[in-house]
């Protein structure tokens, strides 16, 4: 019997997952709505909807934090509800490929193996793919041969920073800077300059149109409430105040990129030069950052077509080319 196969990206702002069956990638928010602290409310882009807006009864949060597994239980409803819905409801074995950050602990990374394991999802084979390592593979990059090569992945709260060669990772680091951050520093902007507070929502969606904004020469119109009066108000922020906003953390990641290929080996190093930074994750499209990139290294900034997918894409390509199998793990004790 052939068993189906799905790939998961766990993000913190959006889960991905990979139906090998359908051949296909199915994008969500990784969010869900507990009514009266027991009660699935709703899950999904259904609860991202209610965000900001539900009353005090209807908790909505996301069970990710910092690229780790922060409230298992809600996440293996999570899991267990969208692999159903993927499933029209008649959940059937199948195996698992499940991406997990480096640099993370190793209960850390067991946490994600036990979350499919316990999410009743019925997995007949767990296994584990360094996050990095799916993502050189989902950027089209042979990560088996020996050439270097250097991703950067900046995800919701996390950006992680990995140099791969011959399969494996050997540097990472993973900075606790990404779009969260992006979307704080807009909102503060907006306070400070125009005693306005904006919703998270509303910062993203500036943030997400700022490159259209800039090419039109316009500003951005928001709602939000005044501090001094406390009503609801219309303004118009600058482009110029975002962009400076978003410069102390576009900085951040460009000294960590420095770091990482000042501990770089030499032969890896000219390989990088030849082919520059390899950019992805569902922030890296923030306007700027690949030129902040490459000025801050002098390299080459390749950017993904589909950064938000690029993990579940790799796992994708773990599962149908044999000849990439061998990236992926079971943990150690749990059996395949």
């Amino acid at each position: 019997m052939v068993f189906n196969a799905y790939g998961i990206d766990l993000g913190t702002n959006n889960i991905k997952i990979y139906d090998k069956n359908e051949d296909k990638v199915v994008i969500e928010k990784n969010m869900i709505a507990i009514e009266n602290k027991n009660t699935l409310f709703a899950y999904g882009n259904s609860a991202f909807e209610m965000f900001e807006k539900a009353p005090g009864n209807i908790n909505i949060t996301y069970p990710l934090s910092n690229g780790v597994i922060a409230d298992i239980r809600n996440m293996e409803i999570l899991v267990r509800y969208f692999i159903s819905d993927l499933q029209m409801g008649n959940v059937k074995p199948a195996d698992f490929y499940i991406a997990v950050p480096t640099d993370v602990t190793e209960v850390e990374k067991r946490a994600f193996y036990d979350l499919i394991k316990d999410a009743g999802v019925k997995a007949k084979k767990i296994m584990v793919v360094e996050k990095a390592v799916a993502d050189g593979l989902g950027l089209d990059i042979d990560v088996k041969n020996s050439q270097g090569v250097i991703v950067i992945n900046v995800g919701y709260e996390t950006t992680e920073i990995s140099i791969l060669s011959l399969g494996g990772i050997v540097l990472s680091r993973l900075i606790k800077v990404g779009g969260l951050k992006f979307d704080q520093s807009i909102q503060n902007a907006v306070r400070k300059e125009f005693s306005l507070i904006i919703g998270g929502k509303t910062a993203e969606n500036i943030k997400i149109n700022l490159k259209e904004l800039e090419e039109k020469e316009e500003s951005a119109v928001v709602y939000g409430r005044d501090i001094v009066t406390g009503l609801p108000v219309e303004r118009t922020i600058p482009t110029k105040l975002v962009v400076d906003s978003l410069e102390e953390h576009f900085n951040t990641i460009v000294d960590n990129v420095k770091v990482i290929l000042e501990r770089t080996p030499p032969e890896l190093a000219a390989d990088i030069f030849r082919h520059g930074v390899y950019l992805t994750g569902g922030a890296s499209q923030v306007n700027h950052l690949a030129d902040r990139i490459a000025s801050g290294t002098g390299l080459k900034v390749n950017i993904a077509e589909e950064p938000t997918a690029s993990v579940a894409l790799g796992l994708a390509k773990i599962i149908k080319d044999d000849n990439y199998k061998s990236v992926a793990y079971a943990i150690e004790g749990m059996g395949k």
